[in-house]
């Protein structure tokens, strides 16, 4: 699965954030953050702990928690959130992962 390095697409920019989920038993964003750029992503430190990766499908934060968990949230091209999920398995990560419509509808969820 290639991933498109460079900014989130425009027609992404303008979305609420409709991706979000926890990376279970990940204490440490930089790691995962370090994962996401491996694969080609850009990544950047956007807190103390936190970091924004992201590609031309998708933006996300993510954000430790409770030393035990990173969250995740942003903005994924609906038609990719499967190969979000891929992505996550690849990484390794343990998740739970939730999509949602324009009016905070939950469309999806799924697990690795």
């Amino acid at each position: 699965m290639p991933d498109e390095s460079g900014d989130l697409a425009p027609e992404w920019t303008k979305l609420s954030n409709n991706v979000c989920g926890v990376l279970h038993g990940h204490r440490e964003a930089a790691s995962m953050a370090e994962r996401f750029e491996r694969l080609g992503w850009r990544s950047r430190s956007s807190s103390w702990c936190g970091y924004e990766v992201g590609t031309t499908w998708c933006e996300v934060e993510l954000e430790p928690v409770d030393g035990q968990d990173v969250l995740l949230n942003g903005v994924v091209d609906p038609s990719r959130f499967d190969d979000l999920a891929t992505l996550l398995i690849r990484c390794g990560a343990t998740f739970t992962l939730e999509l949602y419509d324009e009016n905070d509808n939950l469309l999806r969820e799924t697990h690795g």
